[in-house]
């Protein structure tokens, strides 16, 4: 049994999805939903260098109340019974767990927590501290002028602004830690006025992605004596890039893979999921938080990595196959490092070659 208070709607997300969730969910492109499939991305420094992209393979990117209603109609088809309410309390019981609701009460014999960042369960999921939030906010634009995805860094804030085309509308956000939403708000309108981009009719939105610090990694609780708990809920979204909506899903898939596996002992299904989660992408995630902050405000030659970032992929096409993959989500934080210092030497030569005279090294 589902429960939930809204059902379909717009949820204040950028909407796109990594390459990677379109090879391991093969649904997200073979259905008759509406979608946008950018293949283009620019991505550049505030009032700095910029640089262009053509992906290898195109994104997918949904309004999210497209993709909610596509996913509650997969768990109804799939035998799931849906219920729009809202759970108020879930306490033990003799056999289980009871549910309250905002239209009355249920039982269960498991709990799976669902409830994104916003979560009201407080004991269950992940515990979230103000450190371990970022605020993502924009604007839903009524223009489908924009065809190519935008990637923007304001140098001095852990965090970006972008630019997704949808379907029937452009969502234009800024995702950031550690500043006001107020300072958010300003910074993503100051860009589109300079971009032109017209808030005329645009609909606001804005909300909180669990970005978690190192520290709480080792102490996050995903799983407990009868429940376990998915995606925002359990604080599972990139620290670097607040992309959470692969996560949800594979998340959710390890769930179902744990009581599968549990041979009917629910006892066991916590323990089995917290190893598959951790074994699976949340030693990456780790890492992705110890690094964030040296990605957002360390310096490499000279100059902040960002910057570095963005002029490197311009001149270099084995440092933008780097960005591709990592565009893609096919490029593990765990082997990163490595692999940018295995390919330094090349790297720099091929950006050395780029200002010489004649035609442009091509890998």
């Amino acid at each position: 049994m589902v429960f939930d208070e809204r059902l379909a709607w717009e949820k204040p997300c950028g909407g796109a999805l990594p390459v990677k969730a379109q090879g391991r969910y093969p649904f997200l492109l073979d259905n008759a939903k509406p979608k946008a499939r950018p293949n283009q991305i620019t991505f550049g420094v505030s009032g700095g260098p910029q640089t262009r992209l053509r992906l290898r393979e195109p994104m997918v990117v949904y309004a999210r109340e497209d993709l909610n209603r596509m996913m509650l109609e997969r768990a109804e088809a799939a035998g799931a019974e849906i219920e729009q309410a809202r759970v108020l309390a879930v306490e033990r019981s003799a056999s289980g767990w009871k549910l309250t609701t905002s239209k009355g009460s249920a039982t269960a014999g498991y709990c799976v927590v669902a409830t994104g960042a916003r979560n009201s369960l407080r004991r269950f999921g992940a515990k979230l501290a103000p450190p371990d939030v970022m605020m993502a906010l924009g604007y839903y634009v009524p223009d489908t002028r924009h065809q190519a995805m935008h990637i923007e860094f304001p140098l001095e804030m852990e965090g970006y602004i972008w630019i997704f085309p949808r379907h029937n509308h452009t969502s234009v956000g800024i995702c950031g830690k550690g500043a006001p939403s107020q300072a958010l708000r300003r910074e993503v309108e100051r860009y589109m006025d300079r971009a032109g981009i017209s808030r005329q009719g645009a609909a606001f939105y804005a909300h909180p992605i669990p970005s978690l610090t190192p520290e709480a990694w080792t102490t996050n609780r995903i799983a407990g004596d009868g429940w376990l708990a998915v995606g925002d809920a359990a604080g599972l979204v990139d620290p670097i890039t607040g992309e959470g909506l692969y996560y949800a899903l594979r998340s959710a898939e390890l769930a179902a893979g744990a009581a599968i596996a549990g041979d009917g002992c629910p006892e066991r299904w916590g323990r089995s999921y917290q190893e598959a989660v951790t074994r699976d992408f949340g030693a990456d995630l780790a890492t992705a938080a110890a690094i964030a902050r040296r990605f957002y405000f360390g310096r490499f030659l000279g100059g902040p990595v960002i910057k570095r970032m963005v002029q490197f992929s311009a001149r270099s096409p084995m440092f933008a196959d780097v960005m591709q993959d990592l565009l893609a989500g096919n490029q593990p934080y765990l082997d990163l490092k490595p692999r940018l210092y295995r390919n330094l030497a090349r790297t720099l030569a091929q950006i050395g070659a780029s200002f010489l005279p004649g035609p442009r090294l091509r890998g």
